[in-house]
Formats: C-alpha cells, structure tokens, sequence
C-alpha cells in the first residue's frame, strides 16, 4: 500500500513538471535575424532619405549620435553581431519598406570573426550582391562600407589577427561598388593606424568607434552621400 501511495506521489509530481515545461508556459523563441527589432520604427519613419544598415557599428552609431541622423533624414538600422545572411534576411523591412533615396550598406566584421559559421569571403560577398540587387530592383541607390580595421576580437579571441583578411575583403568590396556601379565608403582608410587597426583614442575595443572615431566616418560619409 506505501508503495502504490509512494508510486501515485512520483506520477503526480512527474506531471506537474511536465505541466511546467509545457510550451504554453516557456519563453516564446526568438525571430530569426531579429526581424521584428524594428517594426515599431520603420511603422513611425516617414521620408526617409537614407537607411544605414549594418551591425553593432551603425547601432552603436545611431545610440551615440542620433541627432545627425534625424537632422539628416538618415535612419540606422543596426543590429549587435549580425552577419550578411542576417541583413539579407531583414533587408525587405528594414530598407525597401521605408523607400529610401539610397542605403549604405555596412557588413562583414562579424562574418569574419564568425559569428554565425565559417567565414568563406565568396559567401558574404554573394549576400552583399542580393542586397544589391533588391535595392536596384527598387530603385534606391547603393553605397557600399568598407569594414573597419581591427587586428582582434574580443569576443572571438581565438580568430586571432585577421586585419589582412578584412582588407581582402575590403578590395573585393570594393570591386563589387565598380561592377555594380555603386559607391565604395572608405572608412578603413580613414581610420586605421600602422597595423592596419584603430588607436584605442578613437575605439577602445578595438573594434566599435567612439564619438571621435564616429566623427571621422561622418566626414568621410557624408563627403560620399553628397552624390545622391
């Protein structure tokens, strides 16, 4: 009889554990590529004149100097570790939703410190031109961004140096401005120092900017969107 009673008692409990568990009651999983990061803002954005889409650089870019966005009419839709298959996922909402006269397109860090897999140059230059494409489809001008120099990765330790592949990814970007008839954004050159890296004056880490590094790649952003 204790033993039934004890029996009963484990079943109960093994239930109410998996009542639990049950998915009504876990956190719902996320959106691939943050799809929805934006939705609410690009509900709100009217005559939007440039989108900046990219990774923690632009975000961190908007966060810290909004005011020469809004003033510009330039939005800046960043998000923190996304890679080029993320961005392209997220192009449609975040850049030919808002129909903007242009987009500067700024990708590659973190397909090179791999966040999301392998880092092959051909495959993020292969996402970098279907962005292309869908903007030239409809009929928003294309500014291509260099990537910036950086000789680590905090966050990625075990990459090690890879400052000579960000320039060969920077050269091949660059081709793919000519063959496109596109513009190359050259803040690499802008702001690297001899190791082909930034001084941490203008990015602590290495890695993100701060206001004197953005300041910077203002001048060199602005000198290029007086095309448009």
């Amino acid at each position: 009889m204790k033993f039934k009673f004890l029996s009963i008692i484990f079943l109960l409990n093994f239930s109410l554990s998996l009542i639990s568990q049950s998915p009504s009651t876990t956190k719902p999983m996320p959106f691939f590529a943050a799809i929805d990061r934006y939705e609410s803002a690009n509900q709100r954005a009217k005559k939007v004149k440039v989108v900046l889409i990219g990774d923690s650089i632009t975000e961190g870019w908007w966060r810290q100097d909004s005011t020469f966005f809004i003033n510009q009419n330039y939005v800046g839709r960043g998000i923190s570790g996304q890679t080029s298959p993320q961005l392209l996922v997220r192009f449609r909402q975040d850049v030919i939703n808002l129909k903007p006269k242009a987009v500067v397109i700024h990708i590659g860090t973190n397909d090179i410190a791999q966040n999301t897999g392998p880092y092959l140059q051909k495959y993020t230059l292969q996402h970098i031109q279907s962005m292309i494409d869908l903007a030239k489809a409809n009929k928003i001008q294309v500014f291509l961004a260099s990537v910036l120099p950086a000789t680590q990765f905090k966050w990625r330790p075990e990459v090690g140096d890879q400052s000579s592949t960000i320039v060969a990814l920077n050269e091949a970007i660059k081709d793919l401005a000519v063959k496109n008839k596109a513009t190359y954004i050259d803040y690499h050159s802008a702001v690297k120092n001899s190791q082909n890296g930034m001084d941490p004056s203008i990015a602590p880490d290495g890695v993100h900017p701060n206001k004197e590094g953005f300041e910077i790649m203002k001048a060199v952003l602005t000198k290029a969107l007086a095309k448009i």
